[in-house]
């Protein structure tokens, strides 16, 4: 009897959540803060007024040191939150100390009412996690779909660039290629604790 085939797209993603879950606290924080440096003082950043960011999960690169930078800097900060209804993110606004609730999959978001969220089309960047990326910008995620779907729309706005898309990752979830599928929607740029790679005509 055959043995079931193993999907290499989800063999990849076993693999690089597993290398970053591996990464021990300090060196965590080194990376974290390397990010900071790099993200902080893009010019994208710097200009940026309404921002969405992550809180850092399964071993994901922490934006802990980037999100301390932007409320200095007086942004106006967003985290995602998921939708009730179908499988797409909005972004709540985020605050030092505000309530937080657990979402489906365990993880925070901030604990506010609906009316307060945004989409994505109201922001200037979105900071966005990755399980996986290769040096043309293809991004591998958890599979889910949720920030795909959200941005589907930046399919058919080819002139209008609003918001910038900046994935962020450690260096060792990079891999050689990716495949590009249909719905995945190009990001600008990839932030690493080491590199800061841009796309489409980013800078």
């Amino acid at each position: 009897m055959a043995e079931p085939s193993v999907d290499p797209l989800s063999l990849l993603r076993q693999q690089k959540r597993h290398a970053r879950r591996a990464l021990d606290h300090t060196t965590q924080m080194h990376h974290a803060q390397a990010l900071a440096r790099l993200v902080c003082h893009h010019r994208t950043f710097i200009n940026s007024k309404t921002i969405a960011c992550y809180l850092a999960n399964d071993g994901e690169i922490s934006t802990r040191y980037i999100l301390e930078r932007a409320w200095l800097m007086r942004k106006q900060l967003y985290l995602p939150v998921l939708s009730p209804l179908g499988h797409r993110l909005y972004f709540a606004p985020h605050q030092p100390g505000a309530p937080m609730r657990s979402n489906r999959f365990g993880i925070m978001e901030p604990d506010c009412h609906p009316r307060e969220w945004r989409n994505a089309r109201q922001l200037d960047l979105i900071l966005l996690p990755l399980v996986a990326f290769d040096s043309a910008g293809n991004r591998a995620g958890m599979g889910g779909g949720y920030y795909d779907r959200s941005l589907a729309w930046r399919q058919y706005r080819q002139h209008w660039r609003r918001p910038t898309l900046l994935g962020l990752a450690h260096e060792l979830q990079k891999t050689d290629q990716l495949e590009a599928r249909s719905w995945d929607i190009p990001l600008d740029g990839i932030a690493t604790e080491s590199s800061l790679y841009t796309f489409s005509g980013q800078s």
